[in-house]
């Protein structure tokens, strides 16, 4: 477990993610392009956030990456705001961007698997596309849910399973590598951004809440920019095959039938 998590602090370490939105040299300019770019490909995700519900709240974030998100829950004024990120990175941006933003928060590294807080500390935590690189996520689940006090929310993004970026990982790693028996399981683990990626069933992720102790569950499937071959699509993978694909790529079909077969499932737990 420990060399797992070694292994997905080293990758990020390496870049965060968006990181390559942010082109000028200037780093003001750089923050400005990886958030327009964060919210023009994923419109769907100050909606679900509802960063103005952070107004006089304690308000926790686990994997801030380059603090685009973490800017917003700053500017909501709540009581408090706390970050955290397994990587050093992720830190540096966000501290760099909030300082030039004007803006404030209690940023640190961490581990979200063993987060250094008081059990009832926070009224809301959210966490955007991270905790299923944790290796153990249940436990991650289990410690959103130790630090919430009780009515509090937790807003949670984690990758699904039966998605259109899974399946055409699917048919490039296994099917056209002549290893069509090779699960879902391993395709996410071994070709969606950091080793040992997990992804889930509405069914799954639910159970794994259930066990931390949540009880009010709501999860919704969104499609998402990868699953439309918009922008840039991961920061493994390119090449002539994946240019071509995203020119030729149906997205209006795609909307139109597979709603259900998006990358991501949008949870709203409260404990």
């Amino acid at each position: 477990m420990a060399q797992a998590k070694q292994a997905v602090q080293e990758f990020w370490e390496a870049g965060s993610c968006g990181e390559a939105y942010a082109e000028s040299a200037e780093f003001t300019q750089q923050i400005a392009e990886q958030a327009a770019a964060r919210y023009q490909l994923e419109p769907y995700l100050p909606l679900f956030a509802d960063f103005a519900i952070g107004q006089g709240k304690d308000v926790l974030e686990i994997g801030v990456g380059m603090g685009a998100d973490h800017a917003q829950w700053a500017k909501a004024a709540p009581t408090s705001l706390t970050g955290v990120d397994l990587t050093a990175r992720a830190i540096e941006w966000t501290t760099k961007r909030l300082q030039t933003l004007g803006l404030t928060s209690t940023l640190q590294q961490a581990d979200a698997e063993n987060l250094p807080f008081e059990a009832d500390a926070f009224d809301l935590v959210y966490s955007w596309g991270v905790l299923h690189h944790s290796p153990n996520t249940g436990q991650a689940f289990k410690e959103v849910h130790r630090v919430l006090r009780p009515g509090g929310v937790a807003k949670i993004m984690v990758y699904h399973t039966w998605s259109l970026t899974g399946f055409m990982l699917w048919a490039r790693y296994a099917l056209l590598a002549g290893k069509p028996f090779t699960s879902m399981a391993t395709i996410y683990a071994q070709y969606l951004e950091s080793p040992h990626t997990k992804a889930y069933t509405k069914r799954q992720v639910t159970q794994l809440l259930r066990a931390a102790g949540f009880t009010d569950i709501q999860v919704r499937i969104q499609l998402n920019h990868g699953d439309l071959l918009q922008g840039h699509v991961g920061q493994r993978h390119q090449g002539r095959l994946l240019f071509v694909a995203k020119r030729l790529w149906p997205r209006w079909l795609f909307k139109t039938l597979t709603p259900f077969f998006g990358l991501y499932l949008l949870v709203d737990a409260k404990k």
